[in-house]
């Protein structure tokens, strides 16, 4: 691959080491050549680690001129930008050449002009729109990839890669001792030497790790402060750390080039930003086995685990720094502990060679998804469902289907329909539209090979004739506007009224190519329907395929998150209650339930809040009733990563449950269920499982519920897994069939 990388050629940091360290790699093997628009240190120092190297000077349309032809001469393939002035460059340049132009982001662009209003306005507006015109993006960090996702930036043209570091240095050019000489401090036993590398300019906030270190110098007297480093704000850090530090006890050292020797004589690596993407600081540091204490931005919480490999405050809280940096003074064994740990995570996950490869990976999806455009004006799917709204069975539902179709095609464009279009880019990493913008949702329409309805029962009147009318709607549209239109792994029913019969028939019938169905009494629905004509298939619940979290997170997540913590390892009963009418009835029934659980079956009963904006109100109904009972329930929320809940059930005893994908969720883990129908759908989906207990919602009084915790006790676990494993092979064949569609609409 021929790659033309383009940078201002003044940048310093975390920004210029990446770049240096991944070229410097990618020259073994590639054919870069790198072009800085100033010439100076930058440009100097990658000639001096074998990178080619040019300078262009001179208007932005000069450069625009000599890089055209200086790309038509050399052949290149992919153009690679850096920073607010290589995106423009970049920009124009894709419009002279057809070339794909990917920009990697290492920060928060919107911050990049901190302190700074006038750059701000001017070369951060342009890069703003400069960066919008980009035909793929390079994240530092997942958290750096999230914030492109909920501005807009299409997640299918969206990447991810960590900053490289090198683990095999040797010795230092200067050991601790004369390296801390070189500064002016005096090395004495039991001192605590921290440090920081980064710009001085209000993003870094230098000041809280000023007057966090004024309070652990007052009760640590041998700790002191490197502070390595320039930028605008230095002047202003002296004066205040002169104000509040003992003489002798802060060090500016400007600039650092042997970074080498800075990290491996300080203690203590320090960040203390508002905002990061993923700080090459941290592994560089971590390199050279120093523990660190980190502000909890951007990529910081992926490698520095707090209290296990180092520790976390929130930005700008001074108290809680202070007390951090006064723990590691006071507890040499403790730093050391996170040093060595930190060292160990970071060598597995951030070499490199591991970043090198992560690069060239990237380069070939970037050549093929710009192949497959050209050849392709129509490509990728949209799937409609009723996600973002904070139910966790719906959004699960979504992230398994996602996670299903790109382990067939990874290059496959997709879309979702979102009632949170942001949360739901962040969440599962595909484009996202507002579930009710007709106007954006047609234009996705048009550009989209296949139309997926699905993820849970959409075509019902149950909650309202809206709502079908609004998926009938949009079936009929996708067909009209060229897609293939495939109703997905999905429940139907029921539909009640006559009117909504004749028209849902008429419209699948007519507008439907394939359909995919969750169960049987779905299938015995759509027959009464009237469609006849439409291949049908019963598969199972696309939930099925959802993987369940490690065990630790899923601890941990116990742990944080219940109003009152408690182990998963504990026997547990989950209850997965949901409003409906008489609901104050069924809570008196099902916190009898709960007390019986704990008391008769020694079973620790967990009320599972599925749709916790719905949910928790019944859910705190239900454990008022139960600690009038003398039984505390914990009550979670469900979070945004529908694994932690599957995790949670794998882990249960066995689950008593309203909500159909806390049932489902149950089924796909093996885990003994009951059910609770407040729809027929709750029914149709026991049935079909041919096991699990289930009763009506009328039915459902505190005796008849207490007896079913006790056939939940008893029952033997090994059925329910043989099942489970049955029902994920068909839950997998809805993406089968779903190929099959799309390749048919290719053809």
């Amino acid at each position: 691959m021929k790659i033309l990388h383009m940078i201002s050629g003044g940048d310093v940091g975390g920004a210029k080491t990446h770049v240096h360290t991944l070229l410097a790699g990618l020259t073994k093997s590639e054919d870069v050549m790198l072009a800085c628009f100033v010439e100076g240190p930058f440009a100097q120092e990658a000639r001096e680690l074998g990178i080619p190297t040019q300078v262009l000077t001179g208007s932005v349309s000069r450069t625009v001129r000599q890089l055209t032809e200086l790309v038509r001469a050399e052949g290149f393939e992919i153009l690679h930008c850096h920073g607010s002035r290589a995106n423009l460059v970049g920009s124009l340049l894709k419009k002279k050449t057809g070339l794909p132009t990917v920009s990697t982001v290492h920060s928060d662009y919107r911050l990049d002009y901190m302190g700074r209003p006038l750059a701000a306005l001017t070369y951060g507006s342009i890069n703003k729109l400069a960066l919008r015109r980009m035909d793929f993006w390079i994240a530092v960090s997942e958290p750096t990839a999230d914030m492109l996702h909920e501005r807009g930036f299409d997640p299918n043209r969206t990447f991810t890669i960590s900053n490289g570091v090198r683990f095999d240095l040797g010795a230092p050019a200067l050991n601790r001792e004369d390296y801390l000489r070189s500064l002016g401090i005096e090395p004495e036993p039991g001192m605590t030497v921290f440090g920081i590398a980064a710009r001085i300019n209000p993003v870094k906030d230098m000041g809280t790790l000023i007057r966090a270190f004024a309070r652990t110098v007052a009760v640590c007297p041998k700790a002191r402060l490197i502070i390595a480093g320039d930028g605008e704000q230095r002047k202003q850090m002296e004066e205040l750390a002169a104000e509040l530090c003992p003489a002798g006890t802060v060090v500016f050292a400007g600039w650092v080039s042997d970074t080498h020797s800075f990290y491996s004589a300080i203690d203590v690596n320090m960040l203390t930003s508002l905002s990061e993407g993923f700080p090459y600081a941290l592994p560089e540091g971590a390199s050279r086995r120093c523990a660190t204490i980190a502000s909890r931005v951007g990529g910081i919480p992926g490698l520095v685990e707090h209290e296990v490999n180092g520790l976390l405050f929130t930005p700008r809280d001074v108290d809680t720094l202070a007390s951090y940096m006064i723990r590691l003074a006071e507890d040499p064994a403790l730093l050391k502990t996170y040093a060595d740990r930190l060292y160990e995570d970071a060598r597995a996950r951030y070499s490199v060679e591991a970043t090198v490869a992560r690069q060239k990976e990237i380069y070939a999806a970037i050549l093929r998804r710009s192949a497959r455009a050209a050849a392709r004006p129509r490509d990728g799917v949209l799937i409609c469902g009723a996600y973002g709204k904070g139910n966790a069975g719906d959004d699960a539902i979504l992230c398994a289907m996602v996670e299903a179709l790109r382990a067939q095609d990874p290059d496959l464009p997709l879309y979702a329909t979102s009632r949170t279009p942001a949360r739901t880019a962040r969440e599962t990493g595909v484009g996202s539209v507002y579930t009710f913008h007709p106007w954006k949702l047609r234009r996705r329409m048009k550009r989209c090979a296949l139309y997926l309805s699905g993820g849970g029962s959409l075509i019902q009147d149950a909650t309202s004739s809206r709502s079908l009318w609004y998926y009938l709607n949009s079936l009929r549209t996708a067909k009209r506007l060229g897609c293939r239109v495939m109703m997905f792994g999905c429940g139907v029913g029921p539909v009640r009224k006559p009117a909504n019969r004749r028209r849902a028939a008429d419209t699948i019938s007519r507008f439907v190519d394939r359909i995919t169905l969750r169960d049987a009494a779905s299938a015995r629905e759509l027959e009464a329907l009237g469609v006849r004509e439409v291949p049908v298939r019963i598969t199972a619940d696309m939930a099925f395929l959802v993987p369940p979290a490690p065990e630790g997170r899923v601890a941990a997540f116990c742990g944080a998150n219940s109003r009152r913590p408690f182990s998963p390892e504990e026997r547990l009963l989950i209850l997965a209650p949901r409003p409906w009418s008489g609901s104050r009835a069924h809570a008196a029934a099902f916190a009898a339930a709960a007390v019986h659980a704990q008391k008769e079956r020694g079973l620790l009963p967990v009320l599972l809040a599925m749709e916790p904006a719905k949910d928790l109100q019944i859910c705190e109904e239900i454990a008022a009733l139960a600690k009038a009972g003398g039984v505390i329930c914990p009550l979670v929320e469900a979070p945004e990563d529908a694994s932690l809940v599957v995790g949670l059930i794998r882990q249960a005893d066995a689950v008593l449950g309203m909500r159909l994908h806390s049932l489902i969720f149950a089924a796909a883990q093996g885990t003994p269920f009951a059910g609770v129908a407040y729809d027929p759908k709750v029914t149709g989906f026991v049935d079909y499982m041919g096991q699990g207990l289930c009763c009506t919602l009328e039915e459902a009084d505190a005796a008849r519920l207490c007896a079913m915790v006790d056939g939940l006790s008893l029952c033997d676990g090994a059925e329910f897994r043989t099942a489970a494993q049955r029902l994920r092979g068909l839950a997998a064949e809805n993406t089968e069939e779903a190929f099959a569609l799309l390749q048919d609409g290719v053809n």
